[in-house]
C-alpha cells in the first residue's frame, strides 16, 4: 500500500518506467513510509498484470506470492532487529531470542542493526540465475545506512557491474551516512513530507488524540506520531520533558534512575528535539516540536547561557555518533543530564 502523501511520488516515479534505473535511492525523513512505499513498488514491479499506473493488482500470482512473502524473484536486505519488517504481508519473525542448547539462563544475543556482508554475498547467487517468471528481479535494502563497511563495499561492486533484469531499491533516512561512490551509483529519489493538515487529518482518521501535537513532535512524519501515540514509555517521556523544562533545576541522577533501561537514541532524540526548540525560541520565538511547552521553553531560553548551549549541542551531536555502542546508559544519562543543568546561569 501506499498512504495519501505518497501519491504525488507514485504517479512521478511511473515516468521512469520507460527507462528503468538499476538502483534507485528512495529517501527522505523517518516515520514518512518510505519502506511501505518500496515494498509497493517492488510489488508493482513484479505484477504480471499491474494497473496503468504501475500498482499491482493484488490478485495475480506474483501478487500472492508477493504478499505471502516467497517471490522467488524478490529479496529484502534488512538488519536482524528489523527482520520482522521484510514480510509485506505484515507478518514479524522473533530473532531477539536466540538462546544456546535451549539454556534458559544464557543472555540472549542481541540482534544485529547493521546489514552484514555476509547477506550481500549471497545476493550474488541471486543475481547471476534468471528470472523464475520471465520478468524482473528485485532487491530491497532497508535502512541502507545499516550497511557496514564491509558490505557497503560488496554492493559497489554489484552496483558498479549491474546484473541484467536486476533492480535495486535503496532506502535511506540518513542518506548523509552512505558511501558517496554508492550514491553516485543510484537515481535519487528524495520522498515528500506530508503537509501538516493532510497528516494531522490522516492522524485523526487513525484515532488518534491530539494528533497536531504529536506530529509536531515526530517532526512531521505522521507514522512516527501514529507510533508516539500508542508508546509504552509514552510517560517516560513525559517525565523526561517535564526535567528538562525545569531547566537549572533538572534531576540528572532521577532521570539516570527512571530512563536506564531505555535505548540511548530514543533518549537522545528526545534530548535533541528539546534542545532545537531551545534554540528556536531563543532565536525566533518559534519552537518547531515542542509548541504546547511554549512557556517553559521561553523560561529555559532567557536563563541559558548561548555559548554554553552551542557547546552543549555539540557534546549531544557526539553522543549520537556512539549511540548504538553497548554503553551503560544510566552513566550516560546522568553525564548528559549534568551537562544539561551547566547550560544555565546562575
Amino acid at each position: 500500500m501506499i498512504y495519501p502523501w505518497q501519491t504525488d511520488d507514485w504517479q512521478r516515479l511511473q515516468q521512469l518506467r520507460a527507462h528503468w534505473p538499476h538502483a534507485l535511492l528512495l529517501h527522505g525523513e523517518a516515520g514518512i513510509g518510505k519502506l511501505q512505499f518500496a515494498q509497493h513498488l517492488a510489488q508493482g514491479l513484479l505484477c504480471e498484470t499491474p494497473a496503468a499506473n504501475g500498482e499491482p493488482c493484488g490478485a495475480c500470482p506474483a501478487c500472492l506470492w508477493f504478499s505471502q512473502g516467497n517471490h522467488p524473484d524478490y529479496r529484502a536486505l534488512l538488519p536482524e532487529a528489523l527482520a520482522g519488517l521484510a514480510a509485506a504481508g505484515g507478518d514479524s519473525t522473533d530473532t531477539s531470542t536466540d538462546k544456546a542448547d535451549g539454556d534458559e539462563g544464557r543472555k540472549t544475543r542481541t540482534p544485529s542493526k547493521e546489514i552484514k556482508i555476509e547477506q550481500v554475498r549471497a545476493l550474488l547467487d541471486f543475481c547471476g540465475v534468471g528470472s523464475h517468471r520471465g520478468g524482473m528481479r528485485v532487491v530491497l535494502l532497508y535502512p541502507a545506512e545499516a550497511l557496514n563497511v564491509a558490505a557497503a563495499n560488496a554492493l559497489l561492486k554489484t552496483l558498479e557491474e549491474p546484473p541484467a533484469g536486476v533492480v535495486f531499491l535503496l532506502v535511506s533516512a540518513r542518506i548523509d551516512r552512505l558511501l558517496p561512490t554508492i550514491i553516485s551509483r543510484c537515481r535519487q529519489w528524495p520522498m515528500s513530507v506530508p503537509q501538516p493538515q493532510e497528516a494531522s487529518a490522516w492522524l485523526a482518521a487513525q484515532g488518534v488524540d491530539d494528533p497536531a501535537g504529536l506530529l509536531a513532535q515526530a517532526g512531521g512524519a505522521p507514522l512516527a506520531a501514529l507510533a508516539l501515540a500508542s508508546d509504552e514509555n509514552r510517560a517516560l517521556r513525559d517525565f523526561t520533558l517535564a526535567q528538562l523544562a525545569a531547566g537549572p533545576n533538572c534531576d540528572a541522577f532521577a532521570c539516570g534512575e527512571n530512563l536506564q533501561k531505555l535505548p540511548v537514541p530514543l533518549v537522545l532524540g528526545w534530548l535533541q528535539r528539546w534542545l532545537y526548540d531551545l534554540l528556536a525560541q531563543r532565536t525566533a520565538g518559534r519552537p518547531r516540536y515542542f509548541p504546547g511547552a511554549t512557556k517553559a521553553l521561553a523560561r529555559c531560553a532567557q536563563s541559558a547561557d548561548p555559548a554554553a548551549l552551542a557547546r552543549y549541542m555539540k557534546a549531544v551531536t557526539r553522543q549520537r555518533a556512539v549511540e548504538n555502542h553497548p554503553l551503560n546508559a544510566r552513566l550516560v544519562f546522568e553525564e548528559l543530564f549534568i551537562g544539561y543543568r551547566g547550560i544555565y546561569t546562575a
